[in-house]
């Protein structure tokens, strides 16, 4: 439960803390005139054997116990209501991934398109099972090489016979990802009718410089209510050799980051391989899970009751009563 998204479905109870607050300042005021009836006594010898000393601060912590089970009772009582993180039961994720020969670029060690495929194949088998995920390859157009299944294995095997090709056509790769997720809602459905909520994950490290383009293909993704997470991978310094010359190929992070904002998708950039299997990871638990708006009054309700043992085991433990 995060507290930054905690709420109250019944706001208005929560006058009730001021009583909590009057209940502080009589417990102030009631140790105040104790004092001051010490003070006024003049035989304090006397006193020392009819009233011995108390643990200075201890016994303080029943009370402090007691007040704050109060407290969490009344914030029970005005129904708290929390964003939770639940798995998802199933989903539909395209994988899709730049065989363009840029990412031969070594600017990431020992070169791009070795680091990303790793990376994707680890991506998959971090998936919960019962997602379907498919694979696109994509250079002077796009490829559905593995349609949706829930054999991770064979889609991360297949990751790894990727092979490159000139041109980059992202905007095809995001057709021939929507088209799967099609394919794969028409075959397979929820128990309710609909089908499995879909994400497209399209690393790239370039520009599109063939085929329909990215912005008519956000339009389709926007129109089918399909997300595309975007991933720029390389650096600004990568370079590849072409005839005999090196040819600087930078990554194109802001044409992938219009994509995904288009699509209601994430952008991440990726500089290293450390920084790559991090935006899979945390791109894997976004999909992973969904928030839903919970009840959260038995996270209260339990405190309360822990409150209320402690108040009564400091009691007992060190003045022999219940307070």
């Amino acid at each position: 439960m995060n507290p930054l998204t905690l709420s109250f479905e019944a706001p208005a109870r929560l006058w009730l803390l001021l009583g909590v607050l009057a209940l502080v300042v009589l417990y102030l005021l009631a140790q105040r005139r104790r004092r001051d009836y010490a003070v006024r006594f003049t035989a304090l010898a006397l006193l020392d054997k009819v009233a011995p000393r108390r643990p200075a601060w201890r016994r303080h912590v029943p009370a402090a116990a007691f007040l704050g089970c109060v407290a969490l009772l009344v914030l029970a009582v005005a129904r708290p209501e929390a964003d939770t993180r639940v798995p998802r039961e199933r989903a539909s994720v395209i994988v899709a991934v730049d065989t363009s020969i840029s990412m031969q670029a070594t600017d990431v060690e020992p070169s791009r398109f070795a680091v990303a495929k790793e990376a994707a194949a680890d991506f998959v088998d971090e998936l919960p099972e019962d997602f379907a995920v498919g694979l696109v390859s994509f250079n002077g157009g796009a490829t559905l090489e593995v349609a949706p299944t829930r054999d991770h294995e064979a889609l991360a095997a297949a990751v790894q016979r990727l092979q490159l090709g000139p041109s980059t056509a992202i905007g095809e790769a995001v057709y021939a990802s929507l088209a799967a997720i099609e394919a794969e809602a028409a075959s397979v459905q929820g128990g309710d009718g609909t089908p499995a909520p879909a994400r497209i994950v399209l690393l790239s490290d370039g520009t599109n410089t063939v085929g329909r383009g990215p912005e008519d293909a956000a339009d389709a993704a926007s129109e089918a209510g399909v997300p595309v997470s975007t991933i720029a991978y390389g650096t600004e310094d990568g370079v590849v050799e072409t005839q005999g010359q090196l040819v600087p190929v930078p990554v194109d992070a802001e044409a992938l980051a219009a994509l995904a904002e288009a699509t209601g998708g994430q952008a991440y950039e990726a500089a290293t391989g450390d920084e790559l299997g991090e935006v899979y990871d945390d791109i894997g638990a976004s999909i992973g899970y969904r928030v839903e708006r919970r009840d959260a009054t038995t996270w209260f309700v339990g405190g309360a009751l822990l409150l209320a043992l402690a108040a009564a085991a400091g009691s007992l433990r060190w003045f022999a009563r219940l307070p």
